[in-house]
């Protein structure tokens, strides 16, 4: 997973516009970020036909406000430049949860 410390829309258009692309917006100071990080390279692993990125969203905070991302840890997934499914909430996630998330897209 690659970690991208500031989103620009600029970045984001550039990340987005090719292949299916998981966006998972986190904050280091987030505990219910951190929970996901044990299972997230099997959830990876699982999903070969995607690119991951974790985004600062402390860093991309213009981003995350034109995205309507005001909770994390939360997951946006884009296939060939457009928005094709959103798992955005305040609420900690499931290894479950984002499983079944990203199996609904496919």
């Amino acid at each position: 997973m690659e970690g991208i410390k500031e989103l620009t829309p600029e970045k984001l258009k550039e990340i987005t516009k090719n292949g299916k692309v998981v966006l998972l917006f986190s904050a280091t100071w987030c505990p219910d970020c951190r929970f996901l990080d044990p299972f997230l390279p099997q959830i990876e692993k699982d999903n070969p036909d995607a690119k991951f990125y974790k985004i600062d969203r402390d860093g991309s905070i213009d981003v995350a406000k034109e995205l309507n991302i005001f909770g994390i840890p939360s997951f946006v997934v884009y296939q060939d430049g457009k928005e094709i499914g959103r798992l955005v909430n305040k609420d900690r996630k499931t290894k479950e949860e984002v499983e079944n998330f990203l199996n609904s897209l496919k």
